[in-house]
């Protein structure tokens, strides 16, 4: 999909991190960006930075959702592209100091990472198929899922984490093959380990040591990085229905 001026966007999780990276590198090509955040403050400000929009949405709650959708269509007309950015993760054992996993917990991180992943691809899709092809290939739309290696290698205390992130991929394959009559593909980064908000507060001696755990480069991964691999996936078409590691070869240790 070339993206142009008359490309409308969403990315969900855009007022911070990945997400933010990939608003900004959508509207630096003329793309009409709106972010769906929980974030009042951080998302008026990153959607008045890139000239685009801001919708409150809790990405968990199918109705907020299809609010946020309708602001959407009712200001652009439409949709094609939908970028999952959205993402919880707290750390818990499955069994820790003689007490089970909380479930509460459990049940959070697959409503908010899987189940709000699924809640705008399936609401974005529908929205997506009513509009009209934009390319010779009857192209209509593109989402793009975050999973993580987590969903390959979790480590100890992420078998919420990890059990959300392996339900996106799984969902993948079978939701591209679900929407591409509809001419909408659909495609999953799975990233390694980013320089996001939560280890940028990190010491920059623990940002090092994480860093050297990546064969090559042994660094941490730079969220453009991975902005660049999601405007990859939106303009090259033979990209559907596939998960795509971004972690300069790392597998993950039990810690």
């Amino acid at each position: 999909m070339k993206i142009t001026d008359k490309t409308v966007a969403i990315v969900t999780g855009g007022a911070s991190g990945l997400g933010a990276a990939v608003a900004q590198e959508l509207a630096s090509q003329g793309a009409k960006v709106t972010i769906f955040d929980m974030n009042a403050d951080l998302g008026a400000a990153m959607a008045e930075q890139i000239g685009g929009g801001f919708q409150s949405v809790d990405v968990s709650d199918p109705a907020s959702v299809g609010k946020g959708l309708e602001a959407v269509k009712t200001q652009h007309g439409g949709l094609n592209i939908l970028i999952n950015c959205a993402g919880i993760g707290p750390a818990a054992k499955t069994v820790s100091r003689g007490e089970p996993h909380d479930p509460a917990i459990f049940e959070k991180v697959i409503r908010v990472n899987l189940m709000g992943s699924f809640n705008c691809a399936s609401q974005a899709a529908a929205l997506m198929a009513s509009g009209e092809a934009s390319s010779p290939d009857g192209e209509r739309g593109v989402i793009v899922n975050t999973a993580s290696v987590a969903a390959y290698d979790g480590q100890i205390g992420q078998v919420a984490y990890s059990a959300s992130k392996g339900g996106i991929v799984g969902m993948t394959l079978p939701m591209a093959r679900d929407l591409a009559s509809h001419g909408i593909r659909v495609c999953t980064v799975a990233p390694g380990i980013f320089l996001t908000p939560l280890l940028a507060g990190l010491p920059d001696d623990v940002q090092k040591s994480l860093g050297l755990q990546v064969p090559f480069p042994s660094r941490l991964g730079d969220p453009a990085e991975f902005a660049a691999m999601v405007r990859h996936i939106v303009e090259n078409t033979m990209l559907n229905g596939e998960v795509i590691r971004l972690d300069g070869a790392i597998r993950m240790a039990p810690r």
